[in-house]
């Protein structure tokens, strides 16, 4: 009796259809190695905590309370009922409240997470238009950079662009002619 062999090699798109929602080596889902995607995301593995603790304390509440009424039932005994109410029913109410506010909690977080997220790439947003913004008010109508022109501050030897740190606060800035020869050029802003 003779054995096929039945492994065959897997072609290259076949392995990068094997390979699609797997962590990349050094992207910024998961690690290196795939192995602790959590490890520095100290928000998200407590958000994480927050859900399953709550996920499991719930129904384990609801069964603790079951199983206190069950007790309770079956007992003909009066003090026997009060320990199943104790033990099953006020255990299993703290139960279900504490994973209550545990599934809230995670549910809070989650908001916080995704709040967090959109105002970042507001800010982001927002910083791109200013300066986009401030790109286009430095240009003039035939499409020169106003602020790459050389100016010079009050009687000065120093030839500056016009939104150089040094000259900023200067309100007596003049435009450096054709003849600026004798100007030395700003070792900060580099005309």
């Amino acid at each position: 009796m003779t054995t096929m062999n039945m492994t065959t090699p897997v072609a290259s798109s076949d392995a990068e259809r094997l390979s699609v929602g797997l962590p990349r080596a050094g992207s910024r889902t998961g690690s290196a190695s795939g192995a602790a995607p959590l490890k520095d995301n100290h928000w998200q593995l407590l958000q994480l905590v927050l859900f399953w603790a709550g996920a499991i304390l719930v129904p384990l509440g609801l069964v603790v309370i079951v199983l206190g009424w069950y007790g309770a039932a079956n007992t003909p005994y009066q003090y026997d009922q009060l320990s199943y109410l104790v033990s099953g029913g006020l255990l299993g109410l703290g139960l279900t409240f504490t994973g209550g506010f545990l599934y809230f909690g995670a549910w809070l977080a989650r908001l916080a997470a995704d709040a967090k997220e959109s105002q970042r790439r507001l800010a982001d947003t927002l910083l791109l238009l200013a300066d986009v913004t401030s790109r286009s008010a430095n240009l003039r109508d035939d499409g020169v950079d106003v602020s790459a022109l050389p100016v010079t501050a009050g009687d000065g030897t120093t030839m500056h662009r016009r939104d150089c740190a040094l000259i900023a606060h200067r309100a007596d800035l003049h435009p450096v002619g054709e003849s600026n020869g004798h100007l030395t050029p700003c070792r900060v802003c580099r005309p």
